[in-house]
């Protein structure tokens, strides 16, 4: 796909088709940061880990300044990297490390940023994730070839406020479809 016609899903959804039986996708809703020439960089966004966010601050040695900082909880938000801590969030903000999709929207993978969360100072809206998902040049785009994902302009409503176990059913229902109706068998009745 030539790239440079923007067809970038920067600020998208990827919506795993029911068919998806790829364990770390299987009904997952994907969240793309990054699109380009050069591949896609996303971070799952329902599929919640048995962790919480006070787990990871301990581990930092950053201390949380009330119970529901630390009780918020943790995602898998891919298989790469996945030692490694991800927030998505909204304000996107000044952050050491923070790759901007949108005018609102950042991803960061610095410190300082959790330190600020822990505080009660960091982002209105956030997603803390560990690891993401990655695709090498093209792949995204023969996956989405292949029918593997649905597409669509993100909602942030969906990301920051939906609960993550509604969230593949809500972003596919941004695109008029009901996954529910979509069977995985193949077959006739």
């Amino acid at each position: 796909m030539d790239m440079s016609t923007n067809h970038s899903l920067n600020n998208h959804f990827l919506i795993a088709m029911p068919a998806l039986d790829d364990p770390n996708f299987h009904h997952t809703t994907t969240y793309i940061c990054e699109h380009d020439e050069n591949g896609a960089l996303g971070v799952v966004i329902n599929r919640p880990l048995d962790m919480q966010l006070g787990e990871i601050l301990q581990h930092m040695g950053i201390k949380a300044c009330n119970e529901e900082i630390s009780s918020r909880q943790v995602y898998m938000g891919g298989p790469v990297q996945n030692d490694r801590g991800f927030v998505l969030h909204e304000p996107s903000g000044d952050w050491e490390a923070t790759l901007k999709v949108t005018d609102t929207i950042g991803i960061t993978s610095s410190r300082d940023i959790l330190q600020a969360i822990a505080e009660g100072k960091g982002p209105k809206n956030a997603i803390v994730t560990l690891g993401y998902a990655g695709w090498g040049a093209g792949q995204l785009e023969s996956e989405l070839a292949a029918n593997t994902w649905l597409s669509g302009p993100a909602s942030s409503k969906i990301v920051f406020e939906t609960p993550s176990e509604q969230r593949w059913l809500a972003a596919a229902a941004l695109l008029g479809i009901d996954l529910n109706l979509l069977s995985s068998d193949a077959g006739h009745a």
